[in-house]
C-alpha cells in the first residue's frame, strides 16, 4: 500500500517522515455527537416558540424546517432515509438533502471515472456544488477538495468552513489543515478546528494534532499529549498512528519504553498494510530466524515501495530452497490487509 503523506518539514527522524496527510473526503464519519450539539445550540437560539418547546404530543412535524435541515446536513444517505421515515413532514423537508446524495454519487463517478462515465473534473465539481447548495456537508467537502486540487484555495476553504460550522468532522479537519498550510499559517484557528474534529472522533484529525504536538509545528512540543492523540487515532484504526505508537514505545518517547508493545503495534500496522511497518517487522522476524515469515513481510514492503526490503529479501533467499521461496511469494500474493481507517 503506497503511503501518501502531506508535505512536511524535516525528514531527520522516522517520525517526521510521516508528516501531514492529504485533505481527505472519506464518507465514513462520526455524526451523532455533532448532531446532538447542533440541535441543542439551534434550539436554544431560536426565537420560535415551536422550536424552544418539545413538539406537543410527540408531533415531530412541528420542528421548524430550517432547524431540521441544519441538523441533518452532515447525514449520509442511510441516516437521511431513516430520518425521512419519521413522518411525511420530515420526508418533504429532507427531500433536498436526499437529492444531494444522488448528486454526490454522480460527482464521485465523474471525479474518478467510475460507473460507466469518463472522468471529468468540471462535471464532478458541478454535481458537488449542486449537492452543497441543497445543504449536504458531504458535498461541500468534496467540492472543496476539487477547488483545492484546482488551486482555488479560498473557495475550498469557504466550503470547508460551511461544512465545519454545520458539525461535519471531515470539514473541520480539512479546514484546520488549510489554516496550517496557509501563508502565513494560522495556528490558533488550525488547532481549534482540528480539536473539534478530533473530539468528534475523526481519527485523521487526532493524528494531525499528534503530529503538531510531536514535531512542535505551530504549537509547543508536548510528547505526552502527542502520544495520547497517537493512541486515540491508532485505536480508531488509523494505520500511520499505529506505526508512530510503535516507534514511541520502541524509543521511550512520550511513552514508557516497552519492546513488547512496540512489537505489537508494529505488527498491527504491518498487518493493516503500512509498508514501512512491514519492512521493520520483516527485519525483526529475520533477526529471530523466522525466515519464511520475514520474506513474506519483506516482499509486501518491497511491493509497497520500500526498495531496501528487496535487498534484505535477496539475502534471505540465498538461505532458502526454491520451494520455500515460491511458498513465501505465494503467501504474499494471497495476503490481504486488515481493514483500516484511511
Amino acid at each position: 500500500m503506497k503511503q501518501r503523506t502531506w508535505p512536511g518539514p524535516s525528514e531527520a527522524s522516522r517520525f517526521t517522515s510521516l508528516p501531514f496527510s492529504k485533505l481527505h473526503d472519506k464518507e465514513k464519519r462520526s455524526r451523532f455527537s455533532s448532531i446532538r450539539a447542533s440541535s441543542a445550540t439551534t434550539k436554544s437560539n431560536s426565537k420560535s416558540s415551536s422550536s424552544s418547546q418539545p413538539p406537543p404530543n410527540g408531533d415531530f412535524s412541528m420542528l421548524p424546517f430550517d432547524i431540521l435541515t441544519k441538523i441533518a446536513a452532515p447525514l449520509s444517505l442511510p441516516h437521511l432515509q431513516a430520518a425521512s421515515s419519521v413522518c411525511r413532514s420530515w420526508r418533504e423537508a429532507l427531500l433536498p438533502l436526499r437529492e444531494s446524495m444522488m448528486l454526490l454519487r454522480w460527482g464521485k463517478r465523474f471525479k474518478h471515472g467510475r460507473g460507466g462515465v469518463k472522468a471529468n473534473l468540471d462535471k464532478a465539481l458541478d454535481s458537488f456544488l449542486k449537492g452543497a447548495a441543497r445543504g449536504s456537508t458531504l458535498a461541500m467537502v468534496d467540492a472543496g477538495l476539487v477547488y483545492w486540487e484546482k488551486g482555488e484555495k479560498e473557495r475550498a476553504v469557504g466550503l470547508y468552513r460551511r461544512a465545519a460550522e454545520l458539525g461535519d468532522a471531515v470539514g473541520q479537519c480539512n479546514l484546520g489543515i488549510s489554516y496550517l498550510q496557509a501563508q502565513p499559517s494560522n495556528p490558533k484557528e488550525a488547532m481549534k478546528w482540528l480539536k473539534q474534529s478530533a473530539e468528534n472522533g475523526y481519527v485523521r484529525a487526532q493524528y494531525q494534532i499528534a503530529l503538531c504536538l510531536h514535531q512542535g509545528r505551530v504549537v509547543q512540543t508536548n510528547l505526552l499529549e502527542a502520544t495520547k492523540w497517537y493512541l486515540k487515532a491508532a485505536e480508531g484504526g488509523y494505520v500511520r498512528a499505529m506505526y508512530n505508537v510503535s516507534l514511541c514505545y520502541s524509543v521511550g518517547e512520550g511513552l514508557p519504553q516497552n519492546r513488547k508493545l512496540a512489537r505489537r503495534w508494529m505488527k498491527r500496522a504491518a498487518d493493516h498494510g503500512h509498508s514501512k511497518a512491514q519492512f521493520e517487522h520483516g527485519l525483526s522476524l529475520f533477526s529471530e530466524g523466522a525466515l519464511l515469515k520475514a520474506v513474506m513481510y519483506l516482499e509486501l514492503a518491497e511491493r509497497g515501495g520500500e526498495t531496501g526490503a528487496g535487498h534484505v529479501k535477496e539475502v534471505i533467499h540465498q538461505q532458502l530452497s526454491a520451494s520455500s521461496r515460491d511458498h513465501s511469494v505465494n503467501q504474499a500474493n494471497n495476503w490481504r490487509a486488515l481493514p483500516a481507517t484511511r
